[in-house]
């Protein structure tokens, strides 16, 4: 297997890096593990949890509840193997670094590529989301002109938070973190008093035929954890603060949404046909002053969300451009602002397109959410099962590795989840499943084109 080519690095013209400066990648370790903490809740936390209760109520009926706690212990199983394998690297790349360190460069390549792919959607679909939950307050947001102003300025405005600095943008995501959970708790806390129990625990057998849409359904709403450890160059301590981020993240988002379920389910007679399952619930126990923070609360979260899929997104482009795939401006690292700015500026400007494309190809507004948010789901499977069957084989590399997380039962939990994610694989539509294929033959073309590495290597 040839070596990671050592990524381009503009020093500043006189004398060494400053103090905090990784000197072999030129950027800055500066995110300490409770903003870790902050950053993983915000990337969970978007636009899923104002559109899960009724959607989940639509698809699964009485079982909803149920399925919403199913589906974090069951994704709480990718998670503990995402954290075993960020124990074990101080890197950026995350997936991609893992799946390449077990399999070899080619497999790691697509991982890669796939996952990168998953972040263009996903700020895509966010961008989209952002400016339906934005049109709930300002109409002219829902078409036309309002909306484009909403999506591409959030897309640039997250870009150049990105590109200024690790600093900011970890800042950012952990204030957006706060401001969407105001709202979230608000909901729990005085919605709890209003809760028909019998109405909200009410338990039954989901129709079969909607069982694989449900689960899709549930796993975006729990996805983009598998985004923390992109960053790990950047992290002050990533093999310790990872694991702890991530564990921390799983438990208190799973504590939310069954909470915000219960609620939801328990104040709203007829909760399938909500449009907005939320603003609704929370205008039956707070008025239309409560809907109001609801409605503001959707367009915060799903911010917040975007935020974090502009700061980990790129890192994985990076990672890729660092061992040679693409052009070597993609891994070159700014030198005052010590980001992968020409990364950060082409994954903002092709998730922009990717949603004007869709809106303006004859897909609605609410439709082209839809459609970005399913094909990032699909892609987002790659990294997941390459990550678990990564962990198969590190687990037996680097079981010696002084402080590293231990799960209990060895394989155990990388086999239970990579069963978890071939059954999600599974449940997807032909035509995704088709759009995979074609991302993943047109990565092994862009493999084949791969730089050869320098004389000197990382």
């Amino acid at each position: 297997m040839t070596e990671p080519l050592r990524p381009t690095v503009d020093h500043p013209a006189a004398g060494e890096p400053p103090a905090g400066i990784d000197h072999d990648t030129g950027m800055v370790r500066a995110v300490s593990r409770w903003q870790i903490v902050g950053l993983s809740i915000n990337d969970v936390i978007g636009s899923g949890i104002y559109l899960l209760p009724a959607s989940t109520a639509l698809l699964l009926g009485p079982a909803s509840l149920w399925a919403v706690l199913l589906a974090g212990v069951a994704v709480g199983l990718l998670v503990l193997c995402y954290a075993q394998a960020g124990s074990y690297y101080d890197d950026a790349g995350g997936s991609y670094l893992y799946a390449r360190d077990a399999f070899g460069d080619f497999i790691g390549f697509e991982v890669g590529w796939m996952t990168w792919l998953t972040r263009v959607a996903s700020a895509a679909a966010l961008g989209s989301g952002l400016a339906l939950a934005v049109s709930k307050f300002w109409a002219p947001a829902g078409e036309g002109l309002g909306w484009t102003a909403v999506v591409v300025g959030s897309l640039a405005f997250l870009t150049f938070i990105n590109v200024v600095g690790v600093r900011t943008a970890a800042r950012t995501g952990v204030v957006l973190v706060l401001a969407k959970l105001v709202p979230l708790l608000f909901f729990i806390a005085v919605g709890a008093f209003f809760v028909d129990w019998s109405q909200a625990v009410a338990m039954g057998a989901p129709p079969t035929d909607k069982l694989g849409e449900g689960a899709l359904l549930l796993l975006y709403a729990y996805a983009g954890f598998e985004n923390t450890p992109a960053a790990a160059g950047e992290f002050r301590n990533p093999r310790r603060d990872v694991p702890f981020a991530l564990i921390t993240m799983i438990v208190v988002v799973t504590l939310i949404y069954v909470a915000v379920q219960v609620v939801a389910q328990g104040t709203v007679p007829d909760l399938a046909s909500s449009r907005s399952p939320l603003a609704d619930a929370a205008e039956t126990f707070a008025g239309p002053a409560g809907a109001l923070l609801l409605t503001l609360g959707a367009a915060v979260s799903i911010l917040g969300s975007n935020s974090n899929t502009m700061l980990f997104g790129p890192r994985y482009l990076y990672a890729l451009s660092a061992d040679g795939y693409g052009p070597a401006a993609l891994s070159r690292v700014h030198p005052r602002y010590r980001t992968p700015t020409i990364a950060i500026i082409v994954t903002g400007v092709l998730s922009t397109l990717l949603v004007l494309g869709q809106q303006f190809g004859g897909s609605g507004v609410s439709q082209a959410f839809a459609n970005l948010a399913l094909l990032s789901v699909v892609a987002r499977l790659c990294s997941y099962i390459g990550t678990a069957a990564s962990l198969l084989v590190l687990q037996k590399r680097y079981r010696d590795r002084p402080n590293a997380l231990s799960l209990p039962g060895g394989p155990l939990i990388p086999v239970l989840a990579l069963l978890v994610s071939l059954a999600l694989v599974a449940s997807a539509g032909v035509g995704n499943l088709v759009a995979a294929a074609v991302a993943i033959a047109v990565g092994a073309v862009i493999y084949l084109m791969r730089r050869r590495p320098a004389a000197s290597h990382r």
